[in-house]
This record gives C-alpha cells, structure tokens and sequence, in this order.
C-alpha cells in the first residue's frame, strides 16, 4: 500500500521560513518522479517544483530562488525548503508520487 505523508505546514510571517517534509511508504523517490503542488482559496492546482529519480529538479518561476528541494533516500523523504514567503504562497501543499498524492498541508503567511 503507497502512502504519502505531509507535514511541517504552519502559520509564518512574511520572510519567513518553513520546511515541508513527503515521506513516502510503498514507493520510493529514489525511482519515480515527484512533485510539490499548491492550491490556494478559489485558485487551481499549481505546479510549485518537481525532482527526478536521479534528483535534478525543476521550480515553478515564482518560487525560484526561494525554494529549494532536497532528498534524504534513507529516509525514503523529500524536504521542500521555503524561505522569503510571502502572502501569495499560501495555499494547501500536497505531495505527489507515481500516482498517488499526500493528504496536504497547509501553508499560511501573513503579517
């Protein structure tokens, strides 16, 4: 059974930061490509920034240079480093692998 779990969503203030953690169950980073996408209230799904099996990574333009994604293949996690937020990332996170998405996290910046 795949499983795919979020966490490390919150409440920041502008110019902060948070680190997003996927770890996965049943399928493995190291093999597939995976992806972060954002919802925010009343806005579509978005692409926010993808890594492939062998770890190159790609970022949506509005968060390059602010995000960053990284890989820890023991843990089976991909950790999504977000630093100089700003009001128009919040959104629900969520994780996505192979076919399957996590349950999401909330991401909220605000003064």
């Amino acid at each position: 059974q795949v499983h795919l779990v979020e966490s490390g969503g919150g409440l920041v203030q502008p110019g902060g930061s948070l680190n997003l953690s996927c770890t996965a169950s049943g399928i493995m980073f190291s093999d597939n490509t995976m992806a972060w996408y954002r919802q925010a209230p009343g806005k579509g799904r978005e692409f926010v920034a993808g890594m492939l099996s062998d770890g190159s990574t790609n970022y949506q333009d509005s968060v390059k240079g602010r995000f960053t994604l990284s890989r820890n293949n023991a843990k089976n996690t991909v950790y999504l480093q977000m630093n100089s937020l700003k009001p128009e990332d919040t959104a629900v996170y969520n994780c996505y692998c192979g076919t399957w998405w996590g349950q999401g996290t909330q991401v909220t910046v605000s003064s």
